[in-house]
Formats: C-alpha cells, sequence, structure tokens
C-alpha cells in the first residue's frame, strides 16, 4: 500500500521560514538536490519531480533566529524510494563534510541533519510494511544505532548521490508541543488520524492508513512552552492532502465540533492545533 498516496490522507507540502533565503536555497539545492520550482525575493517553491512544491523556503520581514522552548518544527522527514538512495546520500553527505546523527527505528532507518538556520531533516527510508511488528493498533518504534557497514553495501559507486529521486515524498512531520490531551483531541477527532505508538507521556505518533506515522507530537521543550514569534526561523505551516472534498469538508466539521477555529482564505482552508501550529487542509 501506498501510504503518501491518496486515497490515503497524508501529508504533502510543508513551509518553513529561514533566516537568508539564498543561503537556505543553496544548501536545498546544492546540498540536498532539491530544483527550484517558483521563486520571488521572499518565497522559494522547491520540488523533486519538476512539477508539484514539496517544501516553500520563506524569509519573512524583520526576521528573527530559531527561538529554543517554544512549540513549532522539531523535523520535517523525507522519505527516499530506496535504501540505495539512501546509502548513496551517506556518502554525499560526508563528501560535503555534512554532520548528521542516525538511527534504525525497526520500521526505517533514518538520517537527522539541520540546514544552516537550524530546522531538523530527518532522512529516511521505510522497511516494507510487512517487517513492521503491530500489537494490536500500536507499531514498534525504537531508537536503535544505524547499521552502516549493512546500509552501505547498498551504495552505488558509479552512480551517486545527484539529486533527490523524483518518487521522493514528505513522509512525515514531527511538531513540539504544549500538551498532549488536548492535542490528541485535535488530531484524533479533528482530522481523523489514529495513535499508532505513545512515547510515555511525551510523544504521540499518529497515521492515516496503518502507517508507522505521518505525524509527531512531543513536550519535549516543556509541558505549556509558548508558540514562537511568528518571523522567527521554523515552521510557518504543513498541508494535510484529503482525497476529495466530501473527505475535506468532513474534517472542517470535526474541527469545529471540537470548537477548532477553520478559516477559508482565497479558497483555501487553514486552521491552527492547540500549540499554534498552522495547518492547510487541501485536496
Amino acid at each position: 500500500m501506498n501510504f503518501h498516496k491518496k486515497p490515503t490522507t497524508f501529508i504533502g507540502h510543508v513551509k518553513i521560514k529561514v533566516f537568508n533565503l539564498k543561503r537556505a536555497v543553496d544548501f536545498y539545492t546544492e546540498v540536498l538536490g532539491f530544483h527550484i520550482l517558483n521563486e520571488n525575493n521572499r518565497l522559494v517553491e522547491l520540488t523533486v519531480d519538476g512539477k508539484t512544491s514539496f517544501l516553500t523556503l520563506e524569509q519573512p520581514e524583520n526576521v528573527i533566529g530559531k527561538q529554543n522552548r517554544t512549540t513549532g518544527l522539531y523535523h520535517f522527514a523525507i522519505l527516499l524510494p530506496t535504501q540505495t538512495d539512501l546509502a548513496n546520500i551517506v556518502v554525499h553527505l560526508v563528501e560535503k563534510g555534512i554532520r548528521f546523527g542516525s538511527s534504525d527505528h525497526l520500521v526505517s532507518e533514518a538520517l537527522y541533519l539541520y540546514d544552516p538556520d537550524g530546522n531538523q531533516i530527518e532522512i529516511y527510508r521505510d522497511r516494507v510494511p510487512d517487517q513492521w511488528n503491530w500489537n494490536e493498533e500500536e507499531v514498534a518504534m525504537t531508537v536503535d544505532p544505524l547499521q552502516f557497514e549493512n546500509l552501505l553495501k547498498q551504495a552505488t559507486p558509479n552512480n551517486p548521490w545527484r539529486k533527490m529521486p523524483a518518487d521522493t515524498v514528505l513522509g512525515h512531520i514531527h511538531l513540539h508541543v504544549s500538551e498532549l490531551k488536548r492535542t490528541e483531541e485535535f488530531y484524533v477527532k479533528g482530522l481523523g488520524m489514529d495513535v499508532v505508538n505513545r512515547f510515555g507521556d511525551q510523544a504521540l505518533f499518529l497515521s492515516y492508513g496503518k502507517y508507522h506515522h505521518h505525524l509527531g507530537v512531543n513536550t519535549w521543550n516543556g509541558v505549556g512552552a509558548p508558540a514562537p514569534a511568528k518571523n522567527s526561523v521554523g515552521l510557518e505551516s504543513f498541508t494535510i492532502i484529503f482525497d476529495n472534498e466530501t473527505v475535506l469538508r468532513q474534517a472542517v466539521s470535526n474541527l469545529e465540533q471540537i470548537g477548532a477555529a477553520v478559516t477559508e482564505r482565497n479558497n483555501r482552508f487553514f486552521t491552527f492545533d492547540p500549540s499554534g501550529n498552522q495547518i492547510e487542509l487541501a485536496i
């Protein structure tokens, strides 16, 4: 099953704020291998397939640096098609002198790095769903060391990393939130996600269609953490893609029933989770 295509609901786009737009664009294009789709002096849309916007970079007016101990972006995650792609980007990052962390999550193998402004990025590949271990409604995930010796056997030196593969997708997004109870209600009752893993009383992982997670939320910046300044580096918004207008309208109704505000601007719907993270609802 494909967890990032209709009819499954999925996260299809993320917009982040950066301190220096040119520096950020250079990093995402020259280091990570995205391509520019559209641009102006404040905003650049990036693509992997030359047709759809994967990631938008924005430099706000009077921008300030990333604020610590606030809600907002923990990381956004780039899902590569194959283990070979992951192995090749490991070699590429080492050659470029880019520092990164790593982990084996049982369901996936992952790298972690930061863009020049401190926005964290995960780059990962999924194991096949048949290898995921479910205990009723909860999927097993952990943080084990990544076995680089095995991974790098899949690298192809004669066909090294040059750009993001065209079928790369936005795998998931992980957010800092101020608390978990209302956050769970918002994403489950409002947006129709299922909780698929609980990390004690500190984090939740949620998904559509039995994916291991389209969304992670945590309180690691502190219960009651405030929202960051609007002009600070970090998350501007992310987009949830619904199968059709009926499903989208039902989500809007569900959100309103739990007291969440939904606004319509230029035929686009927007809402905020209880911690102030902005979400666009789209088809």
